[in-house]
């Protein structure tokens, strides 16, 4: 929220499929992650293009490393236990 996030708009995340409140870019990068993320699935070929479509190549490049490293994070911190750190209380 320090760096200028909408608390109202942050809060809609979750049901980010339904709301209203997120442009094309957000929605597709939204999308995007969840195909990164969930096991077993794969970004399509379509989505991709809906990506660059809304991207430029460095900016594709940013959001990839972004998601791909809070999947490293989850992935690493599970099995350890390492607990939220309460930045984030959902």
């Amino acid at each position: 929220m320090r760096a200028g996030a909408d608390e109202a708009k942050v809060r809609e995340i979750p049901t980010w499929r339904e709301s209203r409140c997120f442009s094309d870019a957000e929605r597709v990068a939204f999308e995007y992650a969840e195909a990164m993320t969930i096991t077993g699935q794969r970004v399509s070929d379509e989505l991709f293009a809906r990506v660059r479509a809304l991207y430029d190549e460095a900016q594709i490049v940013e959001l990839t490393a972004a998601v791909a490293l809070e999947n490293f994070r989850s992935k690493f911190n599970v099995p350890l236990g390492v607990e939220a750190q309460g930045f984030c209380v959902l």
